[in-house]
């Protein structure tokens, strides 16, 4: 059993002496559990009072780029323009893996600073986040919080926000589009709870297009339930049931399928005490069959989430994070889970690491990816996989001014399982969390990466204009960074005629049946085709690139398959 830093800061007598009075004690027992319970439970504070976007005054959004980073804007009027005395956090991002320049953030939409009734706001691009669209919120004057955003294996968009009925009632609406930029319906009841997260499955095994979720058992509307599934595309969603160890403030993953290892495999995780707990579902992907959990591990991740303190006094200093990549090993799949946690000593916050290559079973020692020195808060630690197995974290990060809370972006990544991270690189400039509040003090709770094997993309909230705003972020990687994530030996990959001017053949060899990605991008890591995005049979396929629209120069033609990638080199001249 493990035991939280608290009681391991009892003396050895006083820790046996609680244990015993937990186990023989049921009243002690409950007790004990009520000390930790959440503390979030999303309520609509003040009213609601319209306030139009356009009697809001205008000024210039934001857009910057830094090395191979660059952000924009995203809750932007008709021009652009940023939306002067609103506020908006707590992002969530779904990407089209048909198309990824399709893509649509959530966020939680306060139309004036000055009052905390919070809807679902939302926008969406066709252009790779160059520019973004942002029609309003999807039910005006009705309360909202929480969005979680996913998208299914063929670009359909599901936003799930949480709502409240009557004064204690927690539940979740799930509304889809066909895809970014299209309608949305008019939801379905999705079961739910505060702080809920949702992962939708894309391996193209059994389990594809099944939606799971769930939220912190305290403050849930089918109590003590807080899991809920959907087998039919979200027309609707299944009795809730308990997870293990009742994790909170946690997210889940979907493994992809590779090798010995099937897809569709569930992990989830969540607080448990000072530590964290990984659950793990094989049945889930199987519409017959109750979701069952046939393993619960607490993993040690070097300290305890924070909450309601430093940077973000209203909220969470960041939810836990878990991915997972594909892998041959026949021992399982590999799992990674990350976040930003209070380490023991002085310093206030470090985002931390922890793997496993055998499906969960056992875990690495912790791990830190920031690289600082001093006493710095790393909050809202995020993380993400790419399809060929590279683990990105980003978060916001004090150690440019120590002393306060002013926060940059930081990017750190590993390419072998997170053993070892890179030099911590600054995304942006700093800026001061502590303004822009709309009358609640929190910057949300979380933000939310989708990585790919060019890099990466990010929903993040910052207050460069003074007040609260989202942002989009994309980080390319470019020829190196691709070229580091390379897993197999193998030639699959070949061009013909290259160079060439006006077309070429891309033969690519699929070792064994997979979901393979053809992709091309040109040298600055910008994707300039997909030309294969389905599942595949073992063998050799062909797919034809059309450069009659491209300029001429080097370009990068990158396959994965599985645990398998290769990228070619091709030149097109004119």
């Amino acid at each position: 059993m493990k035991h939280s830093m608290r009681i391991r800061r009892l003396t050895l007598a006083c820790a046996l002496a609680l244990i015993f009075l937990v186990i023989t004690d049921p009243a002690a027992a409950e007790e004990r559990k009520n000390d930790r319970i959440p503390y979030q439970k999303e309520v609509p504070d003040d009213p609601y009072i319209a306030s139009p976007r356009a009697e809001h005054p205008r000024s210039p959004a934001t857009r910057f780029t830094r090395g191979s980073f660059f952000a924009v804007q995203v809750n932007v009027d008709e021009l652009g323009q940023n939306i002067q005395g609103d506020a908006a956090n707590e992002t969530s991002l779904a990407v089209d893996p048909t198309d990824s320049d399709k893509m649509v953030i959530g966020w939680r939409q306060f139309d004036s600073v000055a009052n905390n009734f919070r809807q679902a706001g939302y926008a969406h691009t066709d252009d790779g986040g160059q520019t973004w669209i942002f029609p309003g919120v999807i039910e005006p004057g009705v309360f909202r919080s929480d969005p979680v955003l996913d998208s299914d294996s063929q670009g359909g968009v599901y936003y799930n926000s949480l709502t409240v009925e009557g004064s204690s009632d927690y539940l979740c609406d799930v509304f889809r589009s066909t895809e970014a930029g299209q309608p949305w319906d008019e939801g379905t009841s999705a079961q739910g709870g505060d702080k809920q997260w949702m992962v939708i499955d894309k391996t193209g095994g059994i389990g594809d297009g099944n939606i799971y979720s769930f939220w912190t058992s305290y403050w849930s509307i089918c109590g003590p339930g807080f899991f809920t599934r959907s087998v039919d595309a979200g027309e609707s969603y299944e009795s809730c049931i308990e997870i293990p160890d009742d994790p909170y403030w946690g997210t889940l993953a979907v493994a992809p399928g590779s090798g010995f290892n099937p897809s569709g495999v569930l992990y989830t995780v969540g607080a448990y005490d000072d530590d964290l707990v990984v659950a793990r579902s094989t049945n889930a992907r199987y519409a017959g069959q109750s979701v069952s959990w046939g393993l619960s591990t607490v993993v040690d991740i070097g300290g305890f989430m924070d909450s309601r303190t430093g940077p973000n006094p209203g909220g969470l200093l960041g939810q836990a994070h878990i991915a997972t990549a594909s892998s041959d090993d026949q021992v399982g799949h590999a799992v990674y889970v990350l976040c930003s946690v209070n380490p023991p000593g002085n310093d206030p916050l470090d985002v931390m690491f922890a793997g496993s290559t055998n499906s969960g079973t056992n875990w690495s020692a912790p791990v830190r990816v920031n690289d600082d020195l001093g006493d710095a808060w790393q909050w809202f630690g995020t993380m993400s996989t790419s399809p060929s197995g590279r683990i990105d974290a980003i978060w916001l990060d004090t150690r440019d001014n120590p002393g306060t809370y002013l926060s940059s972006l930081y990017y750190s990544y590993s390419t072998d399982k997170g053993a070892t991270w890179s030099a911590n690189e600054r995304l942006s400039d700093a800026f001061d969390p502590h303004v822009g509040w709309p009358n609640q003090d929190k910057m949300g709770d979380y933000f939310h990466m989708v990585s790919d094997d060019a890099g990466f993309s990010l929903a993040w909230a910052a207050t460069f204009n003074g007040e609260q705003d989202v942002y989009y972020g994309r980080k390319t990687l470019g020829i190196t960074a691709v070229e580091e994530t390379q897993v197999a030996p193998l030639t699959l990959l070949v061009a013909d005629p290259n160079p060439f001017t006006v077309n070429t053949t891309i033969r690519y060899e699929v070792p064994r049946d997979a979901f393979v990605t053809l992709t091309v991008y040109d040298i600055l890591g910008r994707k300039v085709a997909t030309l294969v995005s389905s599942q595949r049979t073992a063998g050799t396929h062909q797919a034809n690139l059309d450069g009659r629209a491209l300029p001429s120069g080097v370009y990068l033609c990158r396959m994965s398959a599985g645990a398998y990638q290769d990228t070619e080199k091709i030149l097109i001249v004119k």
